[in-house]
């Protein structure tokens, strides 16, 4: 490979280049700082510093069973970032209250260790992507890292905790139909965090979960059964395709419509197991439908995930389609509506969701 050498027009702009550097240095610390984080959440150094904070590093250590050296370390490095707070006077560190619930607090809506596992775990399969970049073949959910599994669990569960509810009393009627006793399809379930959430809210109506995983759905049906909700709440190891059941009230997707290889015969299969009057809720990653004003901070993780995990995994299924994690409302709804749904619609949304219902 030969490159023509650098044309005097293309003179270096020493001022976007110093820029370009200080970008890739906070990336860089961005980074390891991933690691960082997921110590600090598995050693409870966060936690740590919540319940008894500010300490020194010895104090720390000494809390947590943990080596002084490597503490004082890593304290350095997350007060570098930001991410606690540091007394030069005292040399103590601790949680503001927004470090907290971001850090400390794992029934948060914005609790971000999950976040780091997940970001963290999608990277083992670099070698496998590399190939794909060069075949156009896809790699498949099933194929990633167990952590990935755990930390999408971790990462979305507390959210959907905190607006699940909220988006479906968004729906036209499907509130009102599962207080008295419906019947709910959660498809892409994954660990069942929302499915559980459902079952919990809605007692008399009865609840499956349905993943092609079945390694998740094992881990699902643990996790029904800690939380006293087995006996309302089944799972269902199928394809988002060819899962069972008709005349469902509800049927949900969060955050994996845009991983279907074939979204159009998703849309359909939906279409035939959904009641006349029932409602299809799609929870996807916030995106606007231009390109250009999805170039934000949010866009950029969602589009580096989508290129490691949400493509790669649309790409190994058949029909191969790619949605992507950044489709945008006018994207979904032309593939929904060729699907065999008439009406679509945004029910909700937040800084990072869009909530769109789709009915007959």
């Amino acid at each position: 490979m030969t490159t023509e050498p650098r044309a005097e027009s293309d003179t270096i702009n020493e001022q976007k280049l110093t820029e370009l550097v200080e970008t890739s240095l906070v990336d860089l610390g961005a980074t390891v700082h991933a690691s960082l984080a997921i110590i600090g959440d598995e050693l409870g150094l966060y936690a740590a510093l919540d319940n008894a904070g500010p300490l020194t590093s010895a104090e720390l250590a000494q809390e947590t069973d943990t080596a002084e050296r490597y503490v004082r370390e890593w304290l350095r490095a997350q007060a570098a970032g930001r991410y606690v707070t540091y007394d030069p006077e005292t040399d103590r560190y601790g949680l503001s209250p927004e470090q907290a619930y971001v850090l400390a607090d794992k029934e948060s809506p914005v609790f971000m260790p999950g976040a780091f596992q997940l970001v963290s775990s999608v990277a083992k399969i670099e070698p496998e992507l590399l190939e794909a970049f060069r075949t156009g073949e896809g790699v498949g959910w099933h194929e990633h890292d167990e952590d990935v599994f755990h930390g999408t669990e971790r990462f979305f569960g507390p959210s959907y905790g905190a607006y699940l509810l909220d988006w479906i009393e968004a729906l036209g009627g499907v509130d009102e139909k599962l207080k008295v006793g419906g019947r709910i399809a959660d498809v892409g379930c994954g660990h069942g965090a929302p499915t559980i959430r459902m079952a919990e809210a809605y007692p008399d109506s009865t609840v499956v979960g349905i993943d092609y995983h079945e390694e998740s759905i094992t881990v699902a049906r643990e996790r029904a059964e800690t939380a006293g909700v087995a006996d309302r709440v089944d799972f269902e190891v199928a394809t988002a395709r060819e899962y069972d059941g008709a005349d469902y009230d509800l049927v949900t997707m969060f955050n994996c419509f845009h991983d279907m290889g074939d979204p159009v015969g998703v849309a359909a299969h939906v279409r035939e197991t959904l009641a006349d009057d029932g409602a299809w809720m799609i929870v996807e990653p916030y995106a606007e439908d231009r390109v250009e004003d999805n170039l934000t901070p949010f866009g950029r993780l969602a589009y580096s995930i989508s290129t490691v995990a949400c493509t790669p995994n649309s790409l190994n299924q058949e029909v191969g389609y790619g949605l992507g994690a950044q489709a945008g409302e006018d994207q979904t709804r032309e593939v929904v509506t060729e699907g065999g749904f008439t009406r679509f619609r945004r029910a909700a949304e937040t800084p990072t969701s869009l909530v769109f219902e789709a009915k007959p």
